[in-house]
């Protein structure tokens, strides 16, 4: 299990976010995740590493409902998202990284 995981399912349930009495949605909850990640934006800008803690936090507490929402587990996401980029080359640009594009084989142009 992720951590804290079985703590945030509690709280979320808690307050009918899922669960039997679910009054959340996928949508709504991925909105919310923006939300928090907006946030996570504003207080990079603003160098405040205390409320980057916090925001990373959150974003990671919407996660973690959006992942239960959905019958998922956060492992299982982490896990597929590795998979994925464990091999990935590519480069640096304006201090991010852009993976390089898939190779497409051409299969001539009989």
């Amino acid at each position: 299990m992720i951590y804290r995981c079985n703590d945030i399912l509690k709280w979320a349930a808690q307050r009918n976010l899922i669960g039997l009495n679910a009054k959340a949605t996928p949508h709504g909850q991925v909105c919310k995740t923006l939300e928090e990640a907006t946030e996570l934006l504003d207080a990079i800008n603003k160098q405040r590493l205390d409320l980057i803690r916090d925001a990373i936090g959150d974003v990671y507490v919407t996660l973690v409902i959006q992942a239960e929402m959905n019958g998922l587990t956060m492992t299982e996401c982490i896990d597929a998202a590795w998979e994925e980029i464990k091999d990935r080359k590519g480069h640096m640009s304006g201090g991010v990284f852009v993976k390089e594009p898939p190779i497409l084989f051409d299969r001539g142009s009989n």
